[in-house]
């Protein structure tokens, strides 16, 4: 009777102790964030390569047309230009591709500049 009293009460501790207030708690709505923050951090990547590296060609493709613009004896009208708002033939859509360019070129930098500021802080 005495044993079993014993494990009754441990059984009854067991079950009715008191949290650790020092202990992490599980938080489904963080985890919900957090999976909502990657997804959105994951689109916002692909947007930007998208259109850096594939809208209307690439900004690759409208390096390699100024570089013939510049260094051959080509035309805008060689290249498919007929006029601003009409036809940019290999420049189209060059907005786009300069504008995920500079975007690109802030983020790396941003990204530069935390992993720099988190290794300083690690040395100290």
């Amino acid at each position: 009777m005495k044993r079993a009293k014993t494990v009754l009460d441990r059984l009854r501790r067991f079950f009715t102790e008191e949290d650790d207030p020092n202990e992490p708690v599980y938080d489904p709505t963080h985890l919900g964030g957090a999976v909502i923050i990657i997804l959105t951090a994951l689109g916002c990547l692909y947007w930007l390569l998208w259109t850096l590296l594939v809208y209307e060609g690439g900004i690759f493709l409208k390096i390699k047309a100024l570089g013939r613009l510049l260094f051959t004896s080509a035309t805008l009208k060689d290249l498919g230009y007929e006029g601003f708002p009409y036809a940019l033939g290999a420049f189209e859509g060059w907005i786009g591709n300069l504008s995920a360019l500079v975007l690109c070129v802030a983020v790396a930098a941003a990204l530069r500049r935390l992993y720099v500021r988190g290794r300083n802080a690690a040395k100290r």
